[in-house]
């Protein structure tokens, strides 16, 4: 089997709606296991809001309790509003939902819709989306990072086999 040539960068970015709860979240715990997996010089993660409603504020306390509690740091995040140029700059578009996915689709160039896709297509969680825990209580980040750590995981090593990429200590649980 031939396997494609090595990438020399790969950029992802995860898409909320406000950029304060679940995109951050994702981008903290796949940032957190690039570098665990010695990959942090070929792939960036970043995160985005199709909103613009939290602009400049750091991440939702509770995402970030949340995730110290899981030793993933949120705290230098700032939400931001997607650009048109990210659909160009970026490698992969994850959305955490359908609606933010049809957002991101609403806006995209035609040549760069492949890059989109949801989060949760990848790992066996039994979710189709990562649902909002704005309005839940704790519970509800907790199930965000359950979430996103199996798919995070198993789109990391996607990332690993299609882009040829050294395995090193990483191994896909």
């Amino acid at each position: 089997m031939k396997t494609q040539p090595q990438t020399s960068h790969i950029s992802v970015l995860m898409v909320c709606l406000g950029n304060i709860c679940r995109s951050p979240t994702a981008e903290a715990v796949l940032r957190a296991q690039v570098n665990a997996a010695g990959l942090g010089d070929y792939i960036t993660v970043d995160s985005a809001g199709t909103s613009d409603w939290h602009m400049g504020e750091a991440p939702d306390v509770r995402s970030m309790q949340a995730a110290t509690t899981r030793l993933y740091d949120l705290s230098s995040q700032r939400s931001r509003q997607i650009l048109s140029l990210d659909f160009e700059e970026f490698d992969y578009i994850l959305a955490m939902d359908k609606q933010n996915l049809r957002d991101l689709c609403a806006h995209c160039p035609i040549d760069h819709q492949h890059k989109i896709e949801l989060l949760l297509s990848y790992g066996n969680t039994g979710w189709t989306e990562v649902p909002d825990p704005y309005n839940t209580g704790t519970e509800g980040f907790e199930l965000v990072l359950d979430l996103v750590e199996v798919a995070c995981s198993a789109f990391l090593t996607h990332l690993i086999e299609k882009h040829n990429l050294p395995r090193q200590q990483y191994k896909h649980s």
